[in-house]
């Protein structure tokens, strides 16, 4: 069977399913009984109905991201660590992959912070104390309505 070119409902929900499930859209596409990449992107722009579909399908995928991060640190993972010394020996320790895990996270929660940023990027927050310096208007006197009212006129008469 060769690549689907045509879009369907069904290869729509199997491509989304598949991308909520954790998979990346670039491992889905190198099989040969799906869409090219290229082509998923071309349904994108073609068919709002999958656009839509693919966008919440996407976040979806950020959740699974994250409980895959919890998963990875919660399990324990025994490795090998090779070690080629200067006098030609060899060492081997057998320790917990923990640099690896932690790459594993990190890429994880990187890239859910991009599928949904509002629910796993980075918050800033913006604190502000102090006047702005708008003022209410009923506060000002003569004098700083007469100033604004000349720097807005000025404004105005550059710009023309």
């Amino acid at each position: 069977m060769g690549r689907h070119s045509e879009f369907t409902q069904e290869v729509a929900d199997l491509v989304c399913d598949r991308l909520m499930g954790g998979e990346s859209l670039r491992a889905i596409c190198a099989e040969k009984s799906t869409p090219s990449r290229v082509t998923i992107l071309k349904w994108l722009g073609d068919y709002p109905q999958f656009a839509a579909q693919y966008a919440r399908a996407r976040e979806i995928q950020a959740d699974t991201l994250a409980d895959e991060i919890l998963v990875l640190a919660d399990k324990s993972r025994t490795g090998k660590i090779v070690t080629d010394k200067a006098d030609g020996t060899r060492e081997v320790k057998t320790a917990d992959m923990v640099e690896r895990t932690r790459l594993q996270i990190d890429a994880r929660k990187w890239f859910a912070s991009k599928l949904a940023p509002k629910k796993y990027g980075d918050r800033t927050a913006i604190e502000h104390s102090g006047n702005i310096g708008t003022g209410n208007p009923e506060d000002l006197t003569d004098e700083q309505i007469a100033e604004r009212l000349q720097r807005l006129s000025a404004m105005r008469n550059a710009g023309a």
